[in-house]
């Protein structure tokens, strides 16, 4: 983590409040949002621990006993399948002194044995085993901490909070997108992580808009007409819409991007085309892997969901993404992207990993290095944001949101 030049004020509570009410409406947020270490814990406190996080997908556990170890800021997350099949989400501290518990990166294990005083857990997170303890000690009282989790179009959710916002909108959404591209089936191709030197939310804010796409992106730009203002693109949405329908597929017009004061999840939902006579985002515009769910043939378009301020899903009808931001520091995070593909496909049979990952793996390592350089000069004393453009009405609504997150206890 780089050093900052600012330092905040002992009130710095009523110091970031007052950041947050002199935000200019229709103006990016300023350098303080993306530098100062207690707004970044503050993000920790009202975003990362109060909202839901997609951490991937359960094909990457697919069997009794597996595991994977999951870092977000300074907590790590253990998802396992117990030997009945069920998911749990486990933070990595040992009841008795705080110890990771699991050192391995990911594996398959009925248990979890930590290595400072060998107390033991199961996969569950219940405490099996706790060494030369007095005989009045209840293990039940100390087992790993879990977290909720929630699995929707085959997606697993985690939040950290204890009385986690209500998810049943998000679930009913996703299955009528992500369900039925078949994503419950799906499995995972490829994963890659990008580490990113930049504050967490000018990636994500970089994520939500296309108004870059034009000059930054034209590989991308060649195939998605989203790089167009949307009055540009009303036919081709028109014609991909009629496709879509005429396939037995409807996505519903919900928008549900909401605050979390009524106890919601934020998420929304939105369509877009591909340009005529593309198929699918790959690096000619043709299929990279067989159909899946629902579709039996290619509509021509592209349908994107935003959730919770740090997932982020695409879905193509022979392909999907999840892209996951996470903060790694107060000028540091990772883009996590994740591809996946029908459950029945096979690696060199049913689609080429080069082909199937050209396009993605192209515009996020442009990303990164857009990201980086915006991150560079928002550092300087000198920045003022500047007006928001038509094209980034997604960006604005963004903003909008994670202000009123922060400034809600």
């Amino acid at each position: 983590m780089r050093a900052v030049d600012h330092i905040t004020p002992p009130d710095a509570g009523d110091y970031i409040d007052r950041l947050v009410a002199a935000q200019v409406p229709g103006i990016g947020l300023s350098r303080e949002f993306y530098h100062d270490p207690a707004i970044y814990e503050r993000d920790l406190d009202r975003v990362f621990r109060r909202h839901w996080h997609c951490i991937g997908h359960e094909s990457i556990i697919p069997n009794p006993n597996d595991f994977e170890l999951f870092r977000m800021a300074t907590e790590q997350v253990i998802l396992t399948r117990d030997t009945d099949g069920v998911v749990h989400a486990l933070l990595n501290i040992c009841r008795h002194r705080g110890a990771e518990v699991c050192t391995e990166a990911k594996g398959n294990a009925k248990a979890f044995v930590c290595p400072y005083h060998a107390w033991t857990y199961g996969n569950d997170g219940r405490l099996k085993a706790a060494r030369l303890m007095p005989k009045d000690f209840r293990r039940e009282d100390h087992g790993l901490r879990k977290l909720h989790v929630r699995v929707a179009a085959g997606l697993v959710f985690i939040s950290f909070a204890d009385d986690p916002l209500d998810f049943a909108e998000v679930e009913r959404l996703l299955q009528a997108t992500c369900g039925q591209y078949g994503w419950a089936d799906a499995r995972v191709a490829h994963r890659q992580t990008y580490p990113v030197d930049a504050n967490w939310k000018l990636a994500v804010e970089n994520y939500v808009e296309c108004y870059h796409c034009g000059p930054a992106h034209p590989e991308y730009s060649q195939t998605h007409a989203l790089e167009q203002p949307l009055d540009r693109i009303a036919a081709l949405n028109a014609a991909m819409e009629q496709r879509t329908t005429a396939l037995g597929i409807d996505v519903g017009q919900d928008d549900l991007w909401q605050t979390s004061q009524a106890g919601r999840e934020a998420i929304h939902a939105f369509r877009y085309a591909l340009y005529d006579g593309v198929q699918s985002g790959s690096e000619d515009g043709r299929p990279v892997a067989p159909l899946m769910g629902r579709f039996t043939d290619f509509d021509g378009g592209v349908t994107s969901v935003h959730l919770g301020g740090t997932s982020f899903l695409v879905c193509y009808a022979d392909h999907g993404m999840i892209y996951r931001f996470v903060p790694t520091g107060v000028d540091s995070c990772e883009m996590e992207l994740i591809w996946l593909v029908n459950g029945s496909a096979a690696e060199g049979r049913d689609y080429d990993l080069a082909r199937l990952t050209w396009l993605w793996s192209v515009t996020t390592a442009e990303d990164k290095t857009i990201i980086e350089h915006t991150a560079r000069g928002v550092r300087s004393k000198y920045f003022v944001p500047g007006p928001i453009a038509p094209m980034e009405q997604n960006e604005l609504r963004y903003i909008g949101w994670y202000l009123e997150e922060i400034a809600r206890p």
